[in-house]
């Protein structure tokens, strides 16, 4: 005769099953089968750690979908829905982008990470060293040696190579003039970061001086790069909120967004993204394998993803 264990018996039993089977992963199943679209800009850590997330979505069962997206008008995007988050929200340019898709609503703050953040012009620090610029990094030695930082297209002044102007628009115009410098210095705005490393590798080979826009976490903390020390930034210091312009710019957070529908579309991968939580030293080696050991962003990823299991695979528990 084949004995059955009670009702209320077997039904213990295949709770605590269901319950199981969710613990170890089978929750996910209730993600969306719609893709995570993530957003690709132009600076090398937040096109490698796009695929890097993107990679661990994937390995969670997510569809994942790249585009590319200006990094102003991205957060307007995640807001609509046409975009599902942003990983790299530098407060100094991209956080009044930032909250002002928030206060529209349809944006959520996702956490912020470990790594603390600083862009800004600076040197290679070799160009203090050999003390090419007496007085650096304080930014009042500028005054006095424009024409070490002059190149062929600065017209006879002292050259600042910027980023993208889509990157801070007029801002350091703007700061050129505040500090009564633009009759010997002017902006040159790099079309892309490539630019701006070929700059740094031209300038070292050739013995010259450069100012470059640079930020970190960034694979030129390994080499040695030095901001330079402007007047301390404070709200409403710049002239966009009613400031002079003089202004440096303030050390922040580094912060991820998300459109308000993916924690209920994609509840696992949500959670992950939340957990996700990198340091300078790790995004600077994502950058690195791009900008130093010459991976392509997708490689740079697969590579970095296999060295640090250890790091992300518990993200997704």
């Amino acid at each position: 005769m084949k004995l059955q264990a009670p009702t209320s018996l077997r039904a213990l039993v295949v709770a605590g099953c269901v319950s199981l089977l969710s613990a170890t992963g089978i929750a996910r199943a209730a993600d969306s089968t719609a893709p995570i679209v993530i957003p690709i800009h132009n600076w090398s850590s937040q096109v490698v750690m796009a695929y890097v997330i993107g990679g661990m979505f994937e390995k969670m069962g997510s569809n994942v979908e790249y585009v590319p997206a200006d990094s102003q008008a991205v957060y307007e995007s995640i807001r609509n829905g046409d975009v599902t988050l942003s990983h790299e929200v530098w407060q100094s340019t991209f956080g009044k982008s930032f909250y002002n898709a928030m206060a529209k609503g349809g944006v959520i703050d996702a956490g912020t990470h470990s790594a603390t953040t600083l862009e800004e012009m600076g040197v290679p620090t070799w160009v203090i060293e050999k003390n090419l610029c007496p007085g650096l990094p304080n930014w009042e030695a500028l005054k006095d040696c424009p024409e070490v930082f002059a190149t062929a297209d600065s017209g006879g002044k002292g050259r600042w190579l910027e980023g993208p102007q889509s990157w801070h628009g007029d801002l350091m115009p703007e700061r050129l003039e505040a500090l009564g410098l633009a009759d010997t210095w002017t902006v040159k705005f790099a079309g892309g970061a490539d630019a701006l490393w070929t700059e740094l590798a031209s300038a070292k080979k050739e013995g010259r001086g450069t100012i470059v826009f640079n930020w970190t976490p960034n694979f030129t903390d390994a080499d040695g790069f030095t901001f330079i020390e402007f007047p301390e930034y404070t709200e409403g210091c710049r002239k966009a909120d009613g400031g002079d312009g003089s202004c440096g710019s303030p050390k922040g957070w580094l912060k991820k967004a998300a459109n308000y529908k993916f924690p209920k579309t994609h509840p696992a991968a949500y959670t992950a993204f939340t957990k996700l939580d990198f340091s300078t030293t790790q995004i600077g080696q994502m950058a690195a394998l791009v900008d130093v050991d010459k991976l392509d962003h997708k490689d740079a990823a697969k590579q970095w993803l296999a060295d640090n299991e250890a790091v992300w695979m518990p993200w997704t528990k």
